[in-house]
């Protein structure tokens, strides 16, 4: 690698948004646990559609059987992060969601982790409003708060 390639070399990481919706600041998350970053950093994406992707190239570390939440080790750098959807979804218990994910698989940016009948939660009076959370001490950047993004679409967020 030249000196100019080490000088111009980007920063950005290879992450994609995991859902479509609009884009929600961690501190307006509607669970303390997440707003106070107690799970880590990152920001909450209000879902439109139900289709959940991975945002990066990883190894499934959680893969709740009620499929309302998965942990992802990226393969690039061994960044872990958490994709909870919707809040109190546990209590669901799986009703409205689709998942064949396991712990141990390993997933390409991109592949459908889980498909969430939006109706369904919210017939069941949760929030749609989905945390991504890096759970580990990265220094995250969020890009589009307030926005709309669509999953696979990058952009939404920087981490280092």
């Amino acid at each position: 690698m030249g000196l100019f390639s080490k000088l111009f070399q980007s920063n950005e990481k290879n992450f994609v948004s995991p859902m479509t919706g609009k884009v929600v600041a961690m501190s307006d998350i509607p669970d303390p646990a997440f707003a106070q970053k107690m799970m880590g950093d990152g920001c909450g994406i209000e879902l439109t559609d139900g289709t959940i992707v991975a945002p990066f190239d990883a190894k499934v570390t959680a893969a709740f059987p009620t499929g309302h939440a998965f942990g992802l080790e990226a393969k690039e750098d061994g960044t872990e992060v958490l994709i909870h959807i919707g809040i109190d979804t546990v209590e669901m218990e799986g009703e409205g969601f689709s998942s064949n994910i396991k712990v141990g698989d390993e997933v390409k940016q991109g592949d459908v982790l889980v498909v969430v009948d939006l109706e369904a939660v919210q017939e069941a009076g949760k929030s749609l409003v989905s945390p991504i959370a890096f759970t580990g001490n990265n220094k995250v950047e969020v890009f589009k708060i307030g926005q709309n993004v669509v999953a696979g679409e990058k952009g939404l967020l920087n981490y280092k």
